[in-house]
């Protein structure tokens, strides 16, 4: 007699055999069934061949920093667990002091905007493993000084320094006021848009801290109502510069700690600027300081003295549309450096002596760079990450200084990311497809082969081969213009070439992004497979303007956001209209934040083309979002208003004919529910019908409990009933 295991397993096989496959579901998707394992918080030690990963152990609900070794693989110890130390909470992140005897370790963090936040610090000793809670109040961004004595840190907009021997703290600022000076800590608009929160930095020799001051006095104010569960809602008031508006006044200080003092730099003739990155160089005394005018599009890179202040151009970038900041500057022992920059037209390494002269164009081609990892200064090798072999694939290379000998070291062709032991021996090499979760391998620095492998995620991959999925066919799609586009599409898995489908299209077409790349699933990736298992064909184009393909790509939308990435999405659509498998009467159109700003547009300026279209937290007028961002692409209003003006589609609700969604959340601080509330106002004035959904309290990613799923369920339903 067959047993009842082997019983239910056929049943299993004839019910998959009947019905087909296992259908994903919204509550899947979003309930975190699909996750991939990774390797959370792994960082690189610099004075031993070692690496720490934080690990999560599910059956004592404990936490472990966990230290192995490059060379084996093996776990050498466990530097800390949370369940041997009854007062330390879960970990959030760590950092370590230079010698890396002690780990600042950061726990309950109260997130404040998209990359700051507030945390409980607590300072643990590996060798006498003991932990101490730094104050009894939360602080942003503690930093040890490089000989390990002391650590700034950032409170109530001012800066303090601590010394690990007498206990105590002085504080360095004493004018840090909300909504009006900020020190040593970056204002809203440098936090989303420069992307660093941290704006101060220990020199070398642990005698001097540079540090930005922000005065936002006169920067306008804006507001949001938080709901909550009070009886009446709390007001948020913060400052959000907008597209013309009053930008922070910015300074640039270095304080003395063995003199207690500081003093402002004289940084020269500027006049409406931005400081978007300061760095100590090699030298103790020498700081480095990128200044960049009010259009983005003229950068200086200055060194400064840190004794009497006196700040050099050392290097100038100049572009006709923007230059583009990036954490790309290194260096080396002799105080030569590294730096990327898109003069040639696709970004590349360039090697420059301390006095700002150029050595040696590293990589040349008609390629980009898209990391840099480092040198290892003993064999004169860089290592660096690029899109050589294809704009939608990433691969690890290595390269002399001379820039000759080039190596690509990665072999399989998707996503390779690396991350290098302190000695340049080994890499942890990242590499996913989309059709192969992350895998994680210890390769040779030397030749990239694979030394052993690390994680493979097997059990999603086992678990996913049950819901035998579709895969995304990659392509190059040509418009009738002549624009070769990169795309991607999803059929569904009994796709039958005689049937007609419906197609909803994906984008989000910002400046320099790129949404088709040749990297695992996402979330949005599943529920586009489980749109296809009920019917329906996804597809993705990334227009002009998106990253990857060089300068001249990207820079096409320069003071006209809106106008090619739109025609190419409208012309997309056409393509694929033609297709004879596809119902061109059922197009359908999808993004969030720019991407909604796309979807919006093309609803209506394509809206003989589109049947419906979904936009969440949308721009719909570049005037109502931050000056950094808006004015590096547009320039200002006051001196590009038919820029903003004729492609905000705020300004063609007219034209509405088709179905629309609009889906925003009500504590949006960056792309504000202003642009949804007005752009609801112009529609009903127009009298168009239409949907629309605000998720209160919630912020640009709309999410926190079923929050997404509810919206993913929304969105889902208005794509079935629609298209």
């Amino acid at each position: 007699m067959m047993n009842s295991r082997k019983i239910t397993a056929l049943l299993l096989f004839l019910c998959m055999s009947v019905f087909g496959q296992q259908k994903l579901t919204l509550e899947e998707i979003w309930g975190g069934a699909f996750r991939a394992e990774g390797m959370e918080e792994l960082q690189s030690l610099k004075n031993t061949n070692q690496y720490t990963v934080l690990n999560f152990d599910r059956p004592s609900r404990s936490m472990q920093i966990d230290l192995y070794d490059y060379a084996t693989l093996k776990k050498v110890s466990t530097l800390i667990d949370t369940k041997n130390h009854k007062d330390l909470p879960m970990i959030d992140s760590y950092t370590f002091n230079s010698k890396e005897n002690m780990i600042l370790i950061a726990c309950e963090s109260d997130q404040i905007f998209r990359h700051s936040f507030v945390a409980d610090y607590y300072l643990y000793d590996i060798q006498t493993k003991q932990l101490t809670k730094l104050f009894d109040f939360k602080i942003q961004e503690p930093t040890f000084s490089p000989d390990g004595t002391q650590i700034a840190y950032a409170k109530d907009n001012n800066l303090f320094v601590y010394n690990l021997q007498s206990k105590t703290s002085k504080q360095i600022t004493t004018d840090g006021k909300k909504n009006a000076v900020i020190n040593g800590i970056t204002d809203w608009v440098y936090e989303e848009e420069f992307s660093f929160v941290k704006a101060f930095d220990w020199n070398a020799s642990s005698d001097k801290i540079a540090f930005i001051r922000f005065n936002e006095t006169e920067v306008p104010e804006f507001s949001m109502d938080l709901f909550n569960q009070g009886l009446y809602p709390v007001q948020q008031v913060f400052k959000y510069p907008k597209a013309g508006e009053k930008n922070a006044l910015v300074s640039l200080h270095i304080y003395d700690v063995k003199a207690n003092a500081a003093k402002q730099i004289n940084l020269g003739s500027y006049t409406d600027f931005y400081i978007p990155r300061i760095k100590w160089t090699n030298e103790a005394n020498v700081l480095s300081a990128q200044v960049i005018n009010r259009h983005q599009n003229n950068l200086d890179l200055l060194f400064v003295d840190g004794t009497s202040g006196v700040a050099n151009v050392i290097l100038n970038e100049k572009d006709k549309a923007y230059v583009d900041i990036t954490d790309n500057l290194t260096f080396l022992k002799d105080n030569s450096f590294i730096w990327t920059s898109e003069k040639d037209g696709f970004n590349h390494i360039y090697h420059y002596d301390k006095t700002g002269k150029l050595k040696n164009q590293i990589t040349k081609g008609n390629w980009e760079v898209t990391a840099y990892y480092g040198l290892d200064e003993k064999s004169g090798t860089i290592f660096y990450q690029s899109v050589e072999n294809g704009s939608i694939n990433r691969d690890v290379y290595s390269i002399k200084v001379s820039g000759k000998d080039k190596k690509r070291l990665s072999s399989a062709t998707g996503t390779n990311s690396a991350t290098f032991s302190p000695n340049f021996q080994f890499y942890i090499n990242t590499f996913s497809n989309a059709t192969t979760p992350a895998q994680y391998s210890l390769n040779d620095a030397k030749t990239g082969k694979e030394v052993q492998s690390i994680k493979k995620n097997e059990a999603l991959q086992s678990k996913l081969k049950a819901y035998d999925l579709p895969s995304k066919e990659f392509f190059e799609l040509t418009t009738e213009k002549g624009h070769k586009l990169n795309a991607w599409i999803i059929k569904p898995k009994n796709f039958d070439a005689s049937k007609k489908y419906p197609v909803l299209m994906f984008q989000y077409s910002g400046p320099g992004s790129q949404e088709v790349a040749n990297n695992w699933i996402d979330t949005n990736d599943l529920w586009y497979m489980m749109l296809s298992q009920q019917g329906y064909i996804v597809a993705c184009v990334d227009g002009r303007g998106t990253g990857f393909k060089g300068a001249d790509f990207k820079k096409v939308t320069y003071k006209e956001l809106g106008k090619f990435e739109v025609e190419d999405q409208i012309d997309a659509a056409k393509v694929l209209g033609k297709y004879n498998y596809v119902d061109n009467s059922r197009i359908g159109i999808w993004g969030w934040s720019y991407g909604g700003f796309m979807s919006s547009n093309c609803i209506l300026k394509g809206n003989d083309v589109f049947k419906m279209a979904i936009a969440v937290a949308p721009v719909t007028n570049w005037r109502f979002y931050d000056s950094v961002y808006t004015e590096r692409y547009m320039q200002t209003p006051q001196e590009n208003a038919s820029g903003y003006d004729q492609n905000s589609p705020i300004n063609h609700v007219s034209k509405l004919k088709g179905k629309y969604l609009l889906v925003h959340g009500s504590a949006d601080d960056n792309v504000h529910v202003q642009n949804t509330m007005l752009m609801i106002e112009a529609l009903v004035q127009a009298n168009k019908q239409f949907d629309w959904a605000i998720y209160p309290d919630k912020n640009h990613g709309i999410y926190g409990g079923k929050t997404r799923l509810q919206l993913y369920t929304k969105m889902t339903n208005f794509i079935k009933e629609n298209l």
